[in-house]
């Protein structure tokens, strides 16, 4: 099956239409006009220019979901510029695989979820310095490979008998959000009841991280796989079918700083930094949405 390649934002939009659509090709720009609808990448303004903090220079290691790696190096790269002698080392993985470590002692000085859950936990287990901070949000969005063997064109399709589905691990934050859309899909009329079942049926292999999945469908070992907008946006080898309106939840990330981080000045002060316009306007270009508050 053909993909339509459009633009970038569009295909953004597209996540918040009511009614499902045709895998689309992300990443690559068209001269398409974008809709007018409510986007979902944030505005921002065009340019914010470098905000001191005033903290003492320092070398932090950040701890970050996986779904921010690309992110997360163009922010601390920011960073790094407006903060002279500062140098930001990052380490990705799930969410729930960081958390793990940061229970073991591992060295973080911050800790980044593509969730609110594992930051709470470190912070009711003790683990935590200050308050849980909200700084990005995001989308989810069905990908499939370029060629679309499994021939999905709605998301009810993901429940079809025969179809092979990538996900991630069962405590793997977009592995929660993809089963509360499934119960979502449910509900809404034209969706069979037991759709959240038969999607679970089409697991066929569980991968460590969402970037993982993504890794899988561009290979073609599945024929689909739920995934951040933002994964998808990042890869010219998938396309995308957009979920219902109806079946939106909320994808919040959300960061903390590590109670035995040996910067604890320097770690609050990048991470009251990455909720600001600087940080903000860099996430909002990679298709992050604005955090919730």
């Amino acid at each position: 099956m053909n993909l339509k390649v459009t633009s970038i934002l569009v295909a953004v939009v597209l996540v918040g239409a009511c009614q499902p659509q045709a895998p689309t090709r992300l990443g690559s720009a068209s001269s398409g006009t974008p809709s007018a609808s409510a986007a979902v990448v944030p505005s921002a303004p065009t340019s914010v220019a470098p905000v001191d903090s005033g903290a003492p220079p320092a070398a932090l290691t950040i701890y970050g979901a996986a779904s921010l790696k690309g992110a997360l190096e163009q922010v601390n790269a920011s960073y790094e510029t407006g903060h002279p002698g500062t140098t930001l080392t990052l380490s990705t993985d799930s969410s729930a695989a960081l958390a793990t470590q940061i229970e073991q002692g591992a060295p973080a000085d911050v800790f980044l979820s593509a969730d609110i859950t594992y930051p709470r936990k470190l912070a009711d287990k003790g683990l935590a310095d200050g308050a849980v901070v909200n700084f990005a949000g995001n989308v989810l969005t069905i990908i499939v490979p370029a060629d679309n063997p499994g021939g999905l064109a709605t998301p009810a399709d993901l429940a079809k008998s025969g179809v092979k589905v990538i996900a991630a691990g069962d405590d793997v934050p977009i592995t929660t959000y993809a089963k509360q859309v499934a119960d979502l899909l449910a509900k809404i009329p034209g969706y069979p009841a037991g759709f959240a079942t038969a999607y679970d049926a089409n697991v066929v292999t569980k991968e460590d991280n969402v970037k993982a999945v993504v890794a899988k469908i561009e290979l073609g070992e599945g024929d689909a796989g739920i995934v951040y907008v933002t994964d998808a946006m990042a890869s010219a080898k998938v396309g995308t079918i957009a979920f219902p309106a109806e079946a939106n939840v909320a994808v919040i990330y959300a960061g903390v700083v590590v109670k035995d981080s040996t910067n604890l000045v320097a770690a609050h002060a990048f991470l009251d930094w990455l909720s600001g316009a600087e940080a903000q306007l860099v996430l909002a270009r990679l298709g992050f949405t604005a955090p919730a508050s």
